[in-house]
């Protein structure tokens, strides 16, 4: 697995790695604990994207972890504003999480230039860059990196399927054996039937052809409900663009006018259309909505978003309690 995986990342991702580089792990979830159970004393500072994926935010909280919020915008993670004192940086540079911008090449350049001068080390997390509907993807900061200051990791739960529980991480040697002794400790080693089936799977090529498959599909389902968003929410709410991934965010035109996110996805839910609101992983005030669409039938997208705009408007004219 390790070897099949180490080949397929060079040629699908431009990640540099041999299969002693690779560790084997029980999704994304565990790949961060070992990462943080290793890198992270109490006390210790890691920089996390804000907004970004709380689950890792919280795992490094358990671990002792002051965990500073560094704000994103279009060109991805500010990197002037990471703390000094940071040990860790987490960061989602391909699709970040959930905005959806990438970060910018000369963002990769000054982040790998701070993480050299502060000593520090950056996990990079490549959740779904298989899905990318447009523009060539930018090398990965694994890639990029001369000092062995970046841990790369990756999962099956988008392409394949979350139950799998396969993911991986991608190592420099000087951290390899530490990451090694401690997912051992947490549970000796993942199922190697899977293991063996999903090597097979990459190994004939069914996983490149399920993957080009599955993005065509994606991609017809993301330009329309970009399309129907402009269509039938364009006055009040704008998208914010996105190239990649299975979900799109929208966040409102006028700063000014009323917006209460998660009133919107409560009534939106209680007419059967699920959407999440910004400020659930955000620290700070983020306003806007995130619309996942990986299960939605393409024939449902105009009718949810009809459903999502009557939320929308009845938040920025609510009727007062009888």
């Amino acid at each position: 697995m390790r070897r099949v995986l180490a080949r397929h990342l060079g040629v699908a991702r431009s990640v540099d790695a041999g299969a002693d580089d690779v560790l084997i792990t029980s999704g994304a979830q565990q790949a961060f604990d070992v990462i943080g159970r290793v890198l992270i004393d109490p006390g210790d500072v890691v920089a996390v994207e804000d907004p970004g994926y709380p689950p890792v935010r919280q795992l490094f909280e358990s671990l002792g972890a002051q965990v500073v919020p560094v704000a994103v915008d279009e060109h991805g993670i500010r990197v002037a504003e990471l703390p000094a004192r940071a040990r860790l940086v987490y960061v989602t540079p391909s699709h970040q999480f959930p905005l959806g911008s990438v970060l910018s090449l000369g963002r990769r350049t000054a982040l790998l230039e701070w993480a050299s001068a502060n000593e520090a080390v950056i996990i990079e997390d490549d959740y779904d860059s298989e899905y990318r509907f447009s523009d060539r993807p930018l090398d990965p900061l694994q890639s990029l990196d001369q000092e062995g200051r970046v841990v790369y990791v990756g999962t099956f739960s988008k392409t394949m399927l979350p139950t799998l529980r396969l993911g991986f991480l991608v190592a420099p040697p000087s951290l390899l054996p530490a990451l090694r002794s401690a997912k051992r400790l947490t549970d000796w080693h993942n199922d190697y039937v899977s293991q063996a089936a999903m090597a097979r799977f990459i190994d004939t090529g069914g996983f490149a052809r399920h993957v080009r498959q599955a993005t065509k599909a994606y991609g017809a389902r993301h330009r329309q409900i970009i399309d129907a968003a402009r269509e039938l929410l364009g006055e009040s709410m704008r998208v914010v663009p996105s190239v990649a991934g299975l979900h799109v965010c929208l966040v409102p035109v006028d700063d000014a006018e009323p917006f209460d996110a998660d009133r919107v996805a409560a009534d939106a839910a209680a007419a059967g259309v699920s959407v999440q609101s910004i400020a659930r992983f955000s620290q700070g005030d983020h306003r806007g909505l995130m619309l996942g669409f990986g299960a939605i039938a393409p024939e449902d997208v105009p009718d949810g978003l009809r459903v999502l705009g009557r939320a929308i408007a009845r938040s920025a004219h609510p009727q007062p309690d009888r």
